[in-house]
């Protein structure tokens, strides 16, 4: 076991959503070059291991593969369980201020921390828990370009081993849904005002020929197809081959350009239970710097299986 309890803290980002980070370090070149609206949000894998050893952040890996931290993992990274530790046990919804106040500590965690994720599956998962500490206004937060995939490939150490932190006195403030989540009733009156709809999924469940992406269980949900109105772009078209996101420019000539979104549009993002539409809200929100951007966690397993919920098949219309 790694003792990493000691030592000073890193420098601060602003925990308070609306002021945006303070006395935030220089972004990394490599993320600044690529043209986002917020890079500080970024942290290339080159950045990551000059700052394994800083005693200011903490690395957070979640996956969808619930046993592949064991297997190894970058030094330093704790493990987050998106379904045990997000999740709340018995509803379907997210952990209270609470139990996310719990988690935190127990990791060693405060709003001095910065707190790095990163995953399997291009940071789904990552995002995923980028986007549910945003519920709780926890701003202090980034993730690792390219996530564990580009670390793997790059040949950079993982380990076994566990670390351990002298638990934190964190205090979560109320979790606030109103400003990036979308509920189901919400994303009803959305699609009959025809504002604009992201489904994310894959182009099959998208036309409702697939329940689920390929080499997945095709079950969860009664009805295929997608929202009324939605557009489709695949959340991996925002994504480089070695799991990067594509610069700035590339990403505006697919949601932009191809599919029309303006900035000042009030989106709503969706797949199947909200962990890949998390990856393109992060995306719009803070590459492109979108300011109206909501993920509908309830997703397709929620839309297809309500019923008299209005759903269109095959493409765009």
């Amino acid at each position: 076991m790694t003792d990493y309890s000691k030592g000073r803290s890193l420098t601060e980002i602003d925990h308070m959503a609306a002021a945006g980070p303070r006395n935030a370090p220089a972004p990394d070149q490599s993320i600044a070059t690529k043209g986002y609206t917020r890079p500080e949000v970024l942290v290339s894998t080159a950045w990551l291991a000059d700052h394994l050893d800083d005693p200011g952040i903490r690395i957070v890996e979640s996956d969808e593969d619930i046993l592949l931290y064991e297997t190894g993992h970058i030094p330093g990274a704790q493990k987050v369980d998106w379904h045990q530790d997000l999740n709340d046990p018995v509803q379907r919804d997210y952990v209270s201020s609470g139990q996310f106040e719990k988690l935190l500590r127990s990791k060693g965690i405060d709003e001095n921390t910065t707190v790095i994720f990163y995953g399997d599956k291009n940071n789904w998962w990552a995002a995923y828990a980028f986007w549910v500490f945003q519920l709780f206004g926890f701003t202090n937060a980034r993730l690792l370009d390219g996530g564990r995939i580009k670390w793997e490939q790059e040949g950079r150490p993982f380990t076994t081993e566990v670390p351990r932190h002298a638990p934190s006195a964190y205090k979560a403030p109320r979790r606030s849904d109103e400003k990036i989540r979308a509920f189901f009733q919400e994303v009803r009156k959305h699609s009959e005002a025809g504002k604009p709809l992201i489904d994310v999924r894959s182009p099959e469940e998208f036309t409702g020929q697939r329940m689920h992406m390929p080499d997945y269980p095709q079950e969860g949900t009664l009805r295929g197809g997608h929202i009324k109105g939605a557009r489709s772009v695949p959340w991996a078209r925002a994504a480089n081959p070695d799991g990067t996101f594509k610069d700035a420019e590339s990403l505006r000539g697919i949601y932009e350009k191809e599919k029309g979104l303006k900035k000042g549009d009030d989106i709503v993002a969706y797949c199947r239970i909200g962990e890949r539409s998390s990856h393109t809200w992060f995306v719009l929100t803070y590459l492109l710097g979108y300011d109206r951007v909501r993920n509908y966690d309830g997703s397709w397993t929620e839309w297809g299986n309500a019923v008299r919920a209005p759903i269109e098949t095959g493409g765009e219309r």
